[in-house]
């Protein structure tokens, strides 16, 4: 399945209703084609392609060279956050499973197959929480936020296309795990900012292990991890700082061997952050520095990125200097600070840096922010 953009010249209002009116046409190609112009004359259009072994001068030919090999994806998709599901479960049950179909089947939609959720509360969430709010990891409990909106969603969704993988990312740490820095060691108890409590990276890799068998008990497999979402940002309603150094001891001391001794194929990404480094010298090549390091490359598949920041050929130069390591890209969104609501920038803009340019530069999953507000 292919989904393609383009360029739309002027042309009067008659013309546009005319092409919006057209039927159809039929998926009987080999190949099923979405084709969305930026004057929404075309507006996620359905249509067909064949193969064919002819050669062809058109401009839009597309070429397979099957002999040239580059990453295995693992999918395209959304995030699925609580105000995703809060704004689902308010559709009715019909228009509810039209929809998730037209997402997510492989064969009766755009067959989505790669999401990311919280481990705990996002800056989507109904409100800021954790799975921990009261100290002492005895107190581990899912909530409602999970139970009546994340957790059914995300059976809806596997009912229909069961090969979906889910990624959870944590905004925060139960406020409890805080301290002000990693000098004084102070108590932190806010949603926003602070540091993790290096006496409680162990309680804290014990966290994800618990999140991730309560997702099993559900039905629900989680594919992979990161150990903090945009770690280097202070600012966010919920958030953590993490530098490159905390995390390497994180990961490789706490979190792997918790994950091994748990047997679990759940993959580790790190960073999860801006292509820049937030413009932070210390922390650039903020991965890299923790594969110099040394960590296992069994459990921690790669890195992370997101687009607020930098440019997408990071994504390259990181996999020239460790070639064997993934790279995904896990965020992107609309706002003020890039004319988010003007179709006609945003969809060629992002096709080229997003949709393309993410895949170009070897990154084999491609998620953005989030699918319903």
């Amino acid at each position: 399945m292919l989904a393609l953009c383009s360029f739309s010249s002027c042309q009067d209002s008659k013309d546009k209703t005319d092409e919006q009116e057209k039927p159809e046409v039929p998926a009987t190609g080999d190949v099923t084609v979405y084709v969305t112009t930026n004057n929404r004359s075309q507006d996620f259009r359905k249509q067909a392609a064949d193969f064919s072994k002819k050669s062809n001068m058109s401009p839009t030919t597309i070429k397979l060279q099957p002999a040239t090999r580059y990453q295995t994806m693992d999918g395209f998709g959304a995030a699925i956050t609580g105000s995703t599901c809060f704004n689902l479960m308010k559709m009715t049950k019909e228009n509810r499973a039209k929809f998730l179909k037209e997402t997510f089947s492989p064969t009766e939609g755009m067959g989505q197959s790669y999401i990311r959720i919280s481990i705990g509360c996002s800056d989507f969430s109904l409100s800021e929480y954790t799975l921990c709010d009261t100290p002492g990891l005895e107190n581990f409990a899912l909530t409602s936020e999970e139970t009546e909106y994340v957790i059914p969603i995300l059976k809806e969704i596997l009912a229909i296309n069961p090969e979906v993988k889910i990624m959870g990312s944590p905004w925060t740490p139960p406020r409890w795990m805080k301290v002000n820095n990693l000098t004084d060691l102070q108590p932190f108890n806010s949603w926003t900012s602070g540091q993790l409590n290096p006496a409680h990276y162990g309680d804290y890799a014990d966290y994800f292990v618990k999140w991730i068998h309560a997702f099993e008990e559900q039905g629900i497999n989680i594919y992979s991890v990161t150990p903090q979402n945009e770690p280097l940002n202070r600012g966010n309603s919920a958030s953590l700082f993490m530098g490159w150094r905390e995390q390497l001891e994180f990961v490789k001391n706490h979190l792997v061997p918790k994950f091994k001794a748990a047997a679990f194929k759940t993959k580790i990404y790190l960073f999860d952050h801006n292509f820049n480094y937030d413009n932070m010298p210390d922390q650039n090549d903020y991965p890299v520095k923790i594969y110099d390091a040394g960590i296992d490359a069994d459990v921690v598949a790669g890195a992370a990125y997101h687009n607020y920041g930098g440019d997408k050929s990071e994504l390259l130069d990181i996999h020239q200097k460790y070639p064997d390591r993934e790279l995904v890209f896990t965020e992107t969104s609309i706002g003020t600070w890039n004319d988010g609501r003007n179709l006609e920038v945003r969809l060629i803009e992002d096709m080229r840096e997003v949709a393309l340019g993410t895949i170009n530069n070897w990154a084999k999953g491609v998620i953005v922010w989030n699918l319903m507000l």
